[in-house]
């Protein structure tokens, strides 16, 4: 199978940890070039990663892996620009697509986020394409969450995009109920949730270093406020002698000027725990395995999360993890098996949470056992690309002209007598 995948501003490139969009992408991409299309068919998928040129000195074409190729497409200024501006040049993204497809068809796309789902639908008129979605965040949620901050067309895009392409994956079940608010039909969903490298993330590996005799919590993440960092640092002031490791954000040379970082030294500062929050910036992609590694547990407390990379990652090395019951958690965490739910507003309850689990190892040893089986069993890369090739078949089908059902002469004199 030809498979042409669309990330219009997330490149699978990237080497930020943080960038759950870009470490998708890849991880999707590698797994399904390593698998024969069947039995009968041994010849290995060919993908096609097709991402904006945000650099004048990045190569046309990069390889990524074998049988995974990445296109940078000329569309907009060659150089980082926000993702809202993007939107400003997917007409010119499409059209170039558009081009690229008439010359050499691919047999499905894969459209990552919304602009993307847009310029594949512009690109794809009239070749017969069949077009399938995942959202990764979906603006209707962010809108709920952030109010008059989250304006814009997005949302109303988003549904037009929903609704028009072949199949919408989503990424977890809460996601489903959102987009059939949308307009989407169920038959045209499934449901696929993201992957993790079972192979790099393992409770056995390198650890980075850190203070002897101090527990510690790790949140690895973006900074912006809708993440819940906040909420953590509150926890704080109530969980004595355990420090909190903030990973994310920009690179540690240029902490002192990020607005994220100001606000949340703020916090710590009012609640008395600066000399125990640390700020680590940003993590490149292969060394967030000894990071977490390094944790007593894992924190995340974010209002909305569409499916919970950093979570999933952690429990495949076996890191006790403690979220927020929302969006993918629901779906990855089982409470108090896989690790422990607490709700995003309750700092108070958190601190609790947090205290009892560094006071109890054997409850920690249990979840993280737990939490790497599930993580091996369920989010293996594997099994989620083949559901993956599941969704498209799907979308291919769904192409098919409908035919009527074959019937025998015999049965067709007795129906009509």
């Amino acid at each position: 199978m030809k498979i042409a995948m669309v990330s219009v501003q997330a490149s699978p490139l990237a080497g930020a940890a943080t960038s759950g969009q870009s470490v998708a992408v890849a991880g999707l991409a590698r797994t399904l070039a390593r698998m024969e299309t069947g039995p009968q068919n041994p010849h290995k998928n060919k993908v096609v990663v097709y991402t904006r040129r945000d650099d004048p000195d990045l190569a046309d074409k990069v390889r990524l892996a074998r049988g995974v190729t990445v296109e940078h497409v000329p569309a907009g200024p060659p150089k980082e620009i926000s993702v809202e501006s993007q939107l400003d040049y997917i007409a010119e993204f499409g059209e170039w697509l558009r081009a690229r497809w008439a010359k050499d068809r691919p047999d499905v796309v894969h459209a990552h986020y919304w602009l993307s789902g847009l310029a594949a639908l512009a690109a794809a008129r009239d070749l017969d394409i069949p077009i399938v979605m995942t959202f990764h965040a979906l603006g209707r949620v962010k809108r709920r969450h952030r109010g008059k901050a989250d304006q814009g067309p997005r949302v109303e895009l988003e549904t037009a995009v929903a609704r028009s392409v072949d199949g919408v994956i989503a990424s977890s079940s809460d996601e489903t109920f959102e987009l059939l608010r949308m307009g989407v039909r169920r038959k045209a969903m499934s449901v696929v949730p993201f992957g993790v490298d079972t192979a790099a993330f393992t409770p056995e590996g390198k650890i980075l270093g850190r203070p002897p005799k101090r527990p510690r919590l790790l949140y690895l993440g973006r900074l912006a406020e809708g993440k819940g960092v906040d909420k953590i640092v509150k926890a704080m002031s109530r969980v004595p002698g355990a420090e909190l490791l903030i990973a994310g954000g920009p690179p540690a040379d240029e902490l002192d000027l990020d607005p994220d970082v100001a606000r949340l030294r703020a916090v710590a500062a009012r609640f008395g725990v600066s000399d125990r929050v640390i700020f680590h910036g940003r993590v490149e992609r292969k060394d967030v395995p000894a990071l977490i590694r390094s944790a007593d547990l894992v924190v995340s407390m974010p209002a909305y999360e569409p499916f919970g990379m950093v979570t999933l990652e952690a429990m495949a090395c076996g890191v006790p993890v403690v979220v927020s019951p929302v969006g993918g958690h629901l779906d990855i965490v089982v409470d108090g098996v896989t690790g422990v739910f607490v709700p995003q507003d309750r700092p108070d309850l958190l601190a609790r949470r947090l205290r009892a689990l560094l006071a109890e190892p054997t409850t920690r040893s249990a979840l993280g056992i737990a939490g790497t089986d599930r993580a091996r069993s369920r989010y293996a890369w594997e099994r989620v690309a083949v559901e993956t090739l599941r969704a498209y078949q799907r979308a291919l089908d769904a192409r098919l002209p409908e035919t009527e059902p074959e019937v025998e002469e015999d049965e067709l004199e007795e129906a009509v007598e």
